[in-house]
């Protein structure tokens, strides 16, 4: 009976240290840094939009002065590559009319820019800024709320065009990408975040959403594997 306690002793012991053994190397996996995912990607040319959206003058002019010319950059290769590529440039502007009457009191955000008089239709604060202007041939969305879907014809312009994929830039990342991101993956859009041309007024917002959030729904690229890739893709 001795033997058998024992035996029974010396399982339930050897158990007990196997598994502390497999509990350490489970949490030695969850605290290390994990190493991001790249993935290829492969765009139809003839099914990819790109959108820019809120590049507008009075959104710019809220960024930090230091990362303004540095997104405009971004911005401009972006653009360049896409146009060499033949691909739609669809642009996204939020802008009121005068009094602001699509603004209900109850909006907190919009009642805040009723107060301070931007974006208005027709100052140059509602422009898109100069570097990044629309060309003959593109298309600009206007919108009343913060996502590019919502009070916008922007789906029957995709729709009308065959368009599955969707290559977002925009400010700020926490507002209309954010906003746009959630609208287009319900409608079962291929998306693609290009995250240093997206900004956000919070960069630790900016950065939980592009590493951690967008990833669940979209490509996250930066504005040179965009171009890379672009290169990359068939016609």
């Amino acid at each position: 009976m001795r033997t058998l306690a024992k035996s029974a002793l010396l399982v339930i012991w050897t158990t007990f240290i196997s598994l502390q053994g497999n509990l350490a190397i489970a949490a030695g996996t969850q605290d290390a840094p994990k190493s991001p995912v790249v993935k290829e990607l492969s765009l139809d040319r003839g099914r990819t939009a790109v959108l820019v959206m809120d590049y507008e003058n009075d959104i710019l002019g809220m960024v930090p002065e230091k990362a303004q010319a540095p997104l405009l950059d971004r911005a401009s290769a972006i653009l360049k590559g896409a146009r060499e590529a033949h691909l739609p440039i669809i642009y996204v502007v939020v802008r009121f009319r005068n009094g602001y009457p699509e603004v209900s009191r109850q909006n907190k955000r919009f009642n805040t820019l009723k107060e301070s008089g931007r974006l208005q239709e027709g100052t140059p604060g509602a422009e898109i800024h100069a570097r990044v202007a629309p060309q003959p041939g593109d298309i600009v969305v206007t919108k009343r709320r913060v996502g590019a879907f919502s009070t916008t014809d922007l789906e029957s312009i995709l729709r009308a065009n065959h368009i599955t994929t969707l290559v977002m830039l925009g400010i700020s990342t926490s507002g209309v990408v954010l906003s746009t991101v959630r609208w287009a993956a319900d409608m079962d859009y291929q998306l693609v975040v290009i995250s240093d041309a997206c900004a956000d007024f919070d960069d630790e917002v900016h950065r939980v959403l592009t590493e951690k959030v967008f990833p669940g729904q979209a490509t996250v690229l930066t504005t040179q594997a965009f171009i890379q890739a672009l290169g990359s893709s068939p016609q």
